[in-house]
């Protein structure tokens, strides 16, 4: 069994790293990786996700390329990646279809919340930094990526050897985020 202040802490560990050795990420770690992903929970086990793994150095440029806005200095580190998985949201099922239109919420938005937070969670695990990005030139990654029209690039994750320092978690005091019993 895990400690449970120990997961805790791990979660607390977790940071978006935005710096990157040119070490390559081993196969066996990538596909551990990318299976956490492939086990999150899905409403009505839809599974609304297909994960396209970019691990091409010609192709990782190019995706990062696409996923920065130079002007403004949005992403320049994508680069430094040795890996990029690009979430691509599919079709939910009849059932969870039909309770996103009931419920009136996208439930597969959702789903790969869950499923990104397993592939920065496990790549935790690993020993790889990650960062979430949701900034990118959709209509450039889907090109790049063949990529068709009708599906929606949600997130970009970039994994790698992380070379950012550990950073403290700064957030809003649990009295303005968590209430018991009423709003």
């Amino acid at each position: 069994m895990i400690d449970a202040k120990d997961i805790l802490n791990f979660i607390n560990s977790r940071q978006s790293d935005r710096k990157y050795s040119d070490k390559p990420v081993e196969k066996e770690k990538l596909e551990r990786i990318i299976e956490a992903g492939r086990m999150a929970p899905s409403a009505c086990n839809a599974q609304p996700w297909k994960f396209i793994v970019v691990t091409d150095p010609e192709l990782v440029l190019k995706v990062a390329d696409a996923a920065s806005a130079k002007l403004i200095g949005m992403n320049s580190f994508v680069a430094q990646a040795s890996v990029i998985l690009v979430i691509v949201r599919e079709k939910p099922n009849m059932s969870s279809k039909v309770g996103a239109t009931i419920k009136n919420k996208d439930y597969s938005l959702i789903d790969i919340g869950i499923a990104t937070e397993n592939i920065c969670l496990q790549a935790k695990a690993e020993g790889i930094g990650s960062c979430i990005i949701g900034w990118f030139d959709e209509i450039q990654i889907r090109k790049l990526l063949e990529i068709p029209k009708s599906k929606r690039v949600e997130l970009i994750i970039t994994l790698g050897y992380s070379l950012s320092e550990q950073r403290e978690k700064r957030r809003k005091p649990a009295e303005e985020t968590v209430s018991y019993n009423k709003y």
